[in-house]
């Protein structure tokens, strides 16, 4: 199969930007996708647009109707359930590696975040904030050593990206996390991968306890 390179960047383009709206909650769900209205907003043929609205189907972020066209469906409240207790597992997972392996430099790191986000804390910055609970999950990814358990880690906090917003809103929760940032640092440079893992698991348990009282 001939595949058109200028079409393929075209859909790339287009699948990006639905797919980061979505996921940030800027598309809620059902949001209905017009094939005519993207292409003129993104200035392209309906080709990419209609490549595009299948592979969002196919991540099952848009259900598509042939009445009703294609509808935003997002990430609902039972995949975030799910979601949330994945991450418990192989979050845990991940810091137990990292406890295990961590670098001199992702050392310096992921101490540097948490010592950052506590100077944003008293400073009530709530936007650096939320960089720095996902470059401090970010560099435990990465120091786990593990490159398909990054990969997935990375997908799936990406996926809650708007609930992930929403929960980092509550500032009691954000101070709450923070703690529980410093704790996990611990036992990482501590090498105690036990610690580490049920540190990890109960901060990924609370996060979700607090956006479950939320959506209520």
């Amino acid at each position: 199969m001939i595949v058109n390179k200028e079409t393929a960047t075209l859909e790339e383009r287009v699948f990006s930007e639905l797919e980061e709206q979505i996921l940030s909650g800027r598309l809620p769900a059902g949001s209905r996708l017009i094939e005519q209205d993207i292409s003129r907003t993104f200035g392209v043929s309906r080709t990419p647009v209609r490549s595009a609205l299948q592979r969002l189907a196919d991540e099952g972020l848009v259900d598509m109707s042939a009445n009703r066209g294609a509808i935003v469906i997002g990430v609902s409240e039972e995949d975030l359930e799910d979601i949330y207790l994945i991450r418990m597992r192989l979050e845990g997972l991940a810091s137990r590696m990292a406890a295990a392996r961590i670098s001199d430099e992702d050392k310096g790191e992921l101490q540097g975040s948490v010592e950052l986000s506590e100077f944003y804390l008293e400073k009530k910055d709530a936007e650096h904030l939320k960089e720095l609970d996902t470059a401090f999950h970010s560099i435990i990814y990465g120091a786990s050593g593990n490159r398909l358990l990054c990969k997935i880690l990375t997908e799936l906090h990406r996926n809650i990206k708007a609930y992930r917003k929403r929960s980092l809103s509550d500032p009691d929760r954000v101070r709450r996390s923070v703690t529980e940032h410093r704790e996990i640092l611990d036992a990482i440079l501590a090498g105690d991968c036990d610690e580490a893992d049920r540190l990890t698991s109960l901060h990924i348990e609370k996060a979700l306890e607090n956006l479950k009282k939320g959506l209520k």
